[in-house]
């Protein structure tokens, strides 16, 4: 596996929950003036943006991640985010935030297997930057930490060659193989099956640098070109215009990574079959470790701690509601699968106990919000994150 997989990995991810987030944000913000005390206006989205984003690009954890190291496991990287939704002001129970995560994720795996080329991983990864820079646009202190990050990675991904490209693509692969979450948008675009498999496509661009399929070209020992042959492909392709640009600011050509929730639509996520039967075989094969729960800890203590604290006074914060009813979340949160739930982490622990608690001490610091005097009550109406989730 490669060791550089992790930041890709992390940055789209949390690309796209800012798309999902800021989405729904949008739909259910009130005017200022005419909001009431429980309602979200566009100043509390911007807050909720921008701190979160603040905390996902803190530079000293931005500097550890960037560190060469294996990947988390599925159960350890969905704790990371959860933390990372709660430097907000925002709040989101356990059953929301699987469905969250459940977007998240396979919407990120529908990219990587569309990426024409392995390098093109880097271009979706800026696309998600383009994005999230746009979000806080009207803060230059958070737009430098996120142009600092744009930095780091061309750095450290543009001089890889293409060998190390095609690694980091199959370690992200091995990571999502086991994900079949079927998504409303995929299934009406037709290009996830009813097993929460994606379609991909036979026709379109080739990879920039490569010719359309058709022709075969023989030649001799000598590497003369001795003879050609022309074959019928089944598919439409065409050649590329332009390369996307890896600089900071380009055009990027390629759309994978673009915000697909721009245009408002109803999402819903379905555990495919498959997927349940998987989830049921993943209890079994659990072998207890003894050093989980301290990794645990110290992934938890990367963004803010172990527990979210709690406001003084009994305020709770702005809750976000995944679905359309708050019986709909309470039936998820009572059928979903145990082992899909992320209760319990079990997680190979690092031999360098010195490099956990550096990582603690750098990172501890990023706190969970607390809403603000009187917020007690904003968002406990806020329902359907996605429609019809």
């Amino acid at each position: 596996m490669s060791t550089r997989t992790l930041p890709l990995l992390f940055l789209n991810l949390g690309g796209e929950m800012l798309y999902i987030l800021d989405q729904r944000l949008r739909a259910q913000s009130i005017p200022g003036e005419k909001a009431r005390k429980d309602e979200w206006t566009d100043v509390d989205r911007k807050r909720v943006m921008n701190d979160i984003i603040s905390a996902m690009f803190k530079k000293n954890f931005m500097e550890e991640l960037f560190k060469p190291q294996d990947l988390y496991s599925k159960k350890a990287l969905r704790t990371v985010y959860d933390r990372l939704a709660h430097t907000s002001i925002m709040r989101l129970n356990q059953a929301s935030m699987d469905k969250l995560y459940d977007l998240m994720t396979m919407a990120f795996k529908y990219q990587v297997l569309l990426c024409p080329r392995p390098r093109d991983i880097l271009l979706v990864t800026f696309n998600h930057l383009d994005a999230i820079k746009d979000f806080i646009s009207d803060s230059p202190g958070i737009l430098n930490q996120v142009d600092e990050t744009f930095r780091q990675l061309m750095e450290t991904y543009n001089c890889l060659s293409d060998g190390e490209f095609q690694l980091i693509r199959q370690t992200l692969l091995i990571f999502f193989q086991d994900m079949h979450i079927r998504v409303s948008i995929f299934l009406k675009d037709k290009v996830q099956n009813s097993n929460g498999r994606f379609v991909l496509p036979i026709s379109g661009p080739v990879p920039w640098g490569t010719e359309v399929p058709g022709l075969i070209r023989i030649f001799n020992h000598k590497g003369v070109e001795v003879k050609r042959a022309e074959f019928t492909t089944a598919g439409n392709y065409v050649t590329p215009q332009r390369e996307g640009s890896f600089e900071l600011y380009g055009d990027r050509v390629l759309k994978l990574g673009t915000n697909m929730y721009s245009v408002t639509r109803p999402v819903e996520t379905h555990m495919s079959g498959s997927s349940k039967n998987l989830a049921s075989q993943a209890k079994e094969n659990i072998v207890p470790n003894p050093l989980a729960k301290e990794e645990l800890n110290f992934l938890a203590r990367l963004l803010g701690g172990l527990d979210v604290q709690k406001p003084a006074g009994g305020e709770t914060g702005f809750r976000l509601n995944l679905f359309t009813t708050d019986e709909e979340e309470e039936h998820a949160a009572q059928t979903r699968p145990e082992e899909l739930s992320y209760k319990v982490i079990n997680i190979e622990a690092t031999q360098e106990p010195g490099r956990r608690e550096e990582l603690s001490r750098i990172l501890g610091e990023l706190e969970v919000a607390e809403p603000r005097p009187g917020s007690a009550e904003k968002g406990e109406d806020l329902l359907a994150l996605m429609d019809g989730l």
